[in-house]
C-alpha cells in the first residue's frame, strides 16, 4: 500500500537473538521493514513481538545479531573493528528518530495533554515552547482531541488517553513509530476509535510496525503481516496471504481462534 520505492530498509534485524536469563525469548529474527511501510506482528503471547519491538528502539539488548534503523546499529557501533556499546547520551540520540505507543498511556498525571506532548520537544529535543505549543495542537487536531489540550489525564477515557499517547510520539517527528499492543488495555467500545487513528496515520505513509491481536486493523491496514510464534518468524506476506490463506499450521492455529 505504502512502502516507498526503494532498496534501503529503514529497519534492518539480522540473527537476532535475546535471552532472559535462562529463558531464550527471540531466536534469531531476520527482518527488513521498508520506508513507508505498515507491518504487522502476530502471534500467540509469548512469542517474542514485545520482545523484538523493545529491541528495536534498544529499550532490549539484544545478545547477539543486530538492529539498524535508519542505516544505525542499535546500542552499538563499531571501533577499530570491534563492537562497543554506545553511551546512554548517544542511544537516547538514537531514539529521537522512533516514537512508542505502549499498552498502557504513560501520561504524566499532573500535567495537561498540551504540557505532555511538548515535554519531550521542549526538554529533550530543544524546540521552542512555541513551536512545540504550535505543532502540538496539529498533532491534536490530528487525532481528533484539539479540544482536550487543556484537561488533564484523569478528565479522559483510556481511548483518549491512547491517542493522546499516539499524538505525544509524533511530536518529535519520527521516522518510525512503534506500536506495542495500544489496544489491549481498553475496553472494547473504546478499541475503534484508537485504531482509526492508527488507520489514519497508515495512510498518510508513516512507517510502522504494530503489536497486535486486532486482525481486522492487520487485514486492513498491513503492507506486511507477520506471524511470530516461539520466538521465531513462522510466516510472513501480504495479509491476503497470511491472514487469508495461511500456509503454516501454527498460524493456522491461531487465526482460527480469530476468524
Amino acid at each position: 500500500m505504502n512502502a516507498v520505492q526503494t532498496t534501503k530498509p529503514l529497519v534492518r534485524a539480522r540473527d537476532v537473538h535475546k535471552s532472559f536469563d535462562q529463558l531464550e525469548v527471540l531466536k534469531g529474527i531476520d527482518l527488513d521493514i521498508m520506508p513507508g511501510e505498515v507491518v504487522v506482528i502476530l502471534g500467540p503471547s509469548g512469542s517474542g513481538k514485545s520482545t523484538f519491538l523493545r529491541c528495536i528502539n534498544h529499550l532490549e539488548a539484544i545478545h547477539k545479531g543486530l538492529i539498524e534503523v535508519d542505516g544505525e546499529q542499535m546500542g552499538y557501533r563499531i571501533r577499530n573493528n570491534r563492537l562497543e556499546k554506545l553511551s546512554a547520551n548517544a542511544i537516547a540520540r538514537q531514539r529521537r528518530k522512533i516514537g512508542m505507543v505502549f499498552q498502557q498511556f504513560n501520561l504524566y498525571p499532573h500535567m495537561t495533554v498540551l504540557q505532555n506532548i511538548i515535554e519531550a520537544p521542549v526538554g529533550v529535543h530543544g524546540e521552542s515552547r512555541k513551536e512545540a505549543s504550535q505543532n502540538a495542537m496539529k498533532l491534536l487536531e490530528r487525532v481528533g482531541l484539539l479540544e482536550k489540550a487543556n484537561n488533564y489525564p484523569r478528565q479522559l477515557s483510556g481511548g483518549q488517553q491512547q491517542r493522546v499517547a499516539i499524538a505525544r510520539a509524533l511530536a518529535i517527528k519520527p521516522k518510525l513509530m512503534l506500536f506495542d499492543e495500544p489496544t489491549s488495555a481498553l475496553d472494547p467500545e473504546l478499541v475503534g476509535e484508537v485504531l482509526a487513528t492508527m488507520r489514519d496515520l497508515a495512510k498518510q505513509g508513516l512507517t510502522m510496525i504494530v503489536v497486535t491481536h486486532e486482525i481486522s486493523f492487520a487485514r486492513e491496514a498491513a503492507d506486511r503481516v507477520v506471524f511470530m510464534d516461539d520466538g521465531k518468524i513462522v510466516e510472513m506476506g501480504r495479509p491476503e496471504d497470511v491472514i487469508g490463506n495461511p500456509q503454516h499450521s501454527r498460524t493456522q492455529a491461531f487465526l482460527s481462534r480469530f476468524l
